[in-house]
């Protein structure tokens, strides 16, 4: 993975992935990867959190999706936007592992339809979203409230794993950021 460093005003992160700071305390996003499927200046920003499963099935959540093919896909807690409202992204990765075609925001027949395309699809549904208005984003990167770094495959295979992905992504970019990801959340712990 390559942490793309500083974030540069102007820059589109469409496609990026954001790492909440180990110092960012909000419950809300605290050791969360955030993937970011559209970006702009205008627009503000919308992603869904990868790394919170909510350890259900479509099927378990709905009992309308026991009958369909889709009953078994995992759901994820996307975020704190419209938590009653799901969503559905497919991707398929292409030919490096930080190359992938996404379908964010599909319904379940775009999903079914593409999967009889292409049995390599993955699909996750997410509750919520995760969102900022515009400039919103710009100021938590100004503030170090998170790190910019781009997708790459392990990310979507681990995303079950919750803060252990996670903190291995944030240890990986150095020894001072591992040492706050390791920190026990209460110091007296320590």
């Amino acid at each position: 993975m390559n942490l793309t460093g500083r974030y540069q005003t102007k820059q589109c992160l469409s496609g990026s992935i954001l790492l909440s700071h180990p110092s960012l305390r909000d419950p809300q996003f605290a050791k969360t990867i955030v993937f970011l499927s559209a970006h702009s200046d205008d627009g503000g920003t919308v992603g869904v959190i990868l790394n919170r499963p909510l350890n259900q099935t479509l099927d378990q959540l709905d009992s309308q999706f026991q009958a369909g093919s889709f009953g078994k896909v995992p759901v994820f807690e996307g975020g704190p936007v419209e938590k009653d409202k799901l969503i559905v992204a497919a991707w398929e990765w292409l030919d490096s592992p930080s190359s992938f075609k996404l379908y964010f925001g599909i319904d379940l027949d775009k999903a079914e339809s593409l999967k009889a395309e292409n049995e390599e699809i993955k699909i996750a549904c997410f509750l919520g979203h995760s969102g900022w208005s515009p400039g919103q984003l710009e100021s938590e990167l100004e503030q170090d409230s998170w790190i910019v770094s781009s997708l790459d495959q392990d990310v979507f295979s681990e995303m079950d794993k919750k803060c252990g992905t996670w903190k291995r992504l944030i240890g990986d970019m150095g020894d001072d950021l591992k040492l706050l990801a390791d920190a026990p959340d209460d110091p007296q712990v320590n």
